[in-house]
């Protein structure tokens, strides 16, 4: 494993710690705050902040299969564990969804109690302590460039959106009085639908990975850039891609002079190699072929 890779799985494991162990807590005060306040959005906000626990569990495994080195049956290591994690990560919450969007029409078709006043209040802890959750994991994923992380913090923030909805839902039901019961259901089903959105946007990433999906437009051409810098490269024919976890590995060809020997030919590749992976700390290797320019 490499130094950047090493480094990487300690602050995705760090982060994903403190991730479940706050969504436990919250989810436990939703939980409760729920049931004894006659709050359906509550709890089914509550069922979210369960599946972020079960999936930041199933996160944590996969960042620790994913700095695996690599071995004989995977060459290029372990990274796209991550990207199967993240898919998961969007099923579990497609399944969260679909079950409080059942539970929601149940509910509206037959009204509960008004929710009491401070279930307002739970929400609004809630809130914040997910806010702040979001931004300190989504901080650590752009630091690391981690798809899994990223999508960890996008299951922080679907979860303040949802607590931002129960607590209009309950404020409309307490405000309104009877007849206006079902807002608290509303604003559950109107959750669902974020959560909805927010899966797909995490299965596109995950699956686009798994398919070997190109890198941004920027990278690749900061990389060719990196190449074509040295005086011995006539030009970059080729620069391919595959993401790893959170690296890429790069495949790219180099037109050399065709007179150089298979030695100069080697120490050219090794000189842009060095100078791609030390400019670019998201590149985990390079694999760089050797093109002979007879012009």
């Amino acid at each position: 494993m490499s130094n950047n890779s090493a480094k990487v799985s300690k602050v995705g494991i760090k982060t994903t710690i403190i991730g479940i162990v706050v969504s436990t807590l919250l989810a436990i005060i939703k939980l409760l705050g729920g049931i004894f306040g006659h709050s359906y959005a509550l709890i089914a906000d509550a069922i979210e902040s369960a599946t972020d626990i079960v999936t930041s569990s199933l996160l944590l495994v996969g960042l620790k299969w994913s700095a695996k080195p690599a071995d004989e049956n995977h060459p290029y290591g372990h990274g796209k564990i991550e990207a199967l994690v993240a898919l998961f990560i969007s099923l579990a919450l497609l399944t969260a969804a679909f079950f409080i969007v059942k539970e929601s029409i149940q509910h509206i078709q037959n009204p509960h109690k008004i929710p009491a006043p401070f279930t307002l209040l739970i929400l609004i802890f809630v809130i914040f302590g997910k806010e702040i959750m979001y931004r300190f994991v989504l901080k650590k994923a752009k630091q690391s460039n981690s798809e899994i992380l990223k999508a960890d913090a996008i299951h922080h923030r679907s979860d303040a959106i949802t607590s931002i909805a129960a607590f209009i839902g309950i404020f409309i039901a307490i405000i309104g009085g009877k007849g206006y019961e079902v807002a608290d259901d509303w604003a559950a089903l109107f959750a669902a639908l974020f959560i909805i959105y927010h899966a797909f946007g995490i299965g596109r990433s995950a699956v686009g990975e798994l398919l070997d999906e190109a890198m941004g437009v920027e990278l690749h051409d900061k990389i060719k850039t990196i190449a074509k810098k040295n005086p011995q490269v006539f030009k970059v024919e080729q620069c391919h891609s595959r993401k790893m976890g959170s690296f890429y590995q790069i495949d790219m060809h180099l037109w050399v002079n065709g007179k150089l020997t298979v030695e100069d030919g080697h120490e050219i590749a090794h000189e842009v190699k060095d100078k791609i992976i030390e400019s670019v700390p998201q590149i985990l290797n390079v694999h760089i072929h050797i093109e002979p320019n007879t012009n």
